[in-house]
């Protein structure tokens, strides 16, 4: 069965997904850990909010509403882990509830109706607020990651085009310089 838009969705997903993971593998531990200031959360943090998110919204999203009995969003903003092996489990568990939901559906279930915290939306509105969620909190692990590197003293991997490389990125497509 054709699946472009679907398809379109997951390519996306695992796109944030990866930077994602990319920033987070260039800090250590305690660096995972630790936040801007008091009113910020840490990388780590985002982390665990982002994959109990995904596990809540793509765990049976047809019969059971996306925001389950199970999840305590607010607890998902408290850092309690013991290890870095901990967070990778949370993240995790999202991301395979939300990559299992996706192999199931087509483009034909994209009008079917979804509740959200009791309220409808078609799985095609539920999937794109999800990627923009996912997108959102990527870019924030990112820039957080990357100014933690930096007061550290170390240099940044680049995750996409790096500054002042865009003419050989072009190039390398063969696009016009």
């Amino acid at each position: 069965m054709p699946r472009p838009v679907i398809d379109s969705f997951a390519a996306e997903f695992r796109r944030y997904r990866s930077m994602a993971e990319k920033a987070a593998a260039q800090l250590s531990w305690d660096e995972l850990r630790q936040s801007l200031d008091a009113e910020t959360n840490s990388p780590a943090v985002i982390m665990k909010h982002l994959g109990g998110n995904l596990r809540s919204r793509w765990t049976d999203p047809f019969t059971t509403d996306g925001e389950k009995p199970w999840r305590n969003r607010d607890r998902e903003f408290i850092d309690d882990f013991n290890s870095r092996d901990e967070l990778n489990a949370v993240w995790e568990s999202g991301w395979a509830a939300l990559e299992s939901f996706l192999i199931s559906v087509s483009d034909q279930d994209l009008p079917r109706t979804l509740l959200i915290r009791n309220e409808p939306h078609t799985l095609a509105l539920a999937i794109a607020r999800s990627c923009t969620h996912a997108a959102y909190h990527a870019g924030q692990i990112v820039q957080v990651a990357r100014i933690l590197a930096s007061r550290a003293g170390r240099s940044w991997n680049t995750l996409t085009i790096p500054r002042g490389g865009s003419a050989a990125f072009n190039a390398s497509k063969g696009l016009p310089q």
